[in-house]
């Protein structure tokens, strides 16, 4: 989770530099930065598997018999899901705000469905980042760049949806 949030952090860092350099706030620069978001996540994701794979050696050369009492595919499980949470955390805390203050979506004909159609996506999203994680190191482990490249190619499909 301390890595997607230091991708957040960059992300946004970013994004307010670009505005204030260019002066624009249309939706150029918000496409952009969702892609620059997506990008610097997958970065994230990478010095993730380097600092767990670090780990894992040295967990290995400290076992009696030399191997690691966790797997590379339970690490690989734990960071897509701790991506997900703090990445549903962050895309649901904007809803719930929402949904206490005035003017709150659903109450003069909108549509009553909104917060709960919110809490389906969110967790899509994280099952969505589970499962890139999972195929992220796998793809990291084997040297496959199909694997990285359809995890990053889905991420920045399902961001610009």
């Amino acid at each position: 989770a301390f890595f997607w949030l230091l991708s957040l952090l960059a992300a946004s860092l970013l994004w307010f530099v670009w505005v204030q350099l260019s002066g624009r706030e249309d939706a150029a620069p918000l496409l952009l930065g969702a892609a620059a978001a997506v990008l610097l996540q997958e970065l994230c994701r990478f010095a993730c598997f380097k600092i767990l794979k670090k780990a894992d050696e040295g967990l290995a050369s400290l076992s009696k018999d030399g191997q690691s009492p966790i797997s590379m595919r339970q690490m690989a499980y734990v960071s897509g899901l701790s991506f997900g949470i703090i990445s549903g955390v962050f895309s649901i805390i904007n809803t719930l705000a929402d949904s206490a203050g005035p003017g709150t979506v659903g109450i003069h004909g909108d549509s009553p469905y909104y917060f709960i159609a919110s809490a389906f996506l969110t967790m899509a999203l994280v099952l969505l980042h589970t499962f890139w994680g999972i195929i992220f190191f796998d793809a990291c482990e084997r040297r496959h760049a199909r694997g990285l490249g359809l995890v990053v190619g889905s991420h920045l499909l399902t961001s610009g949806l």
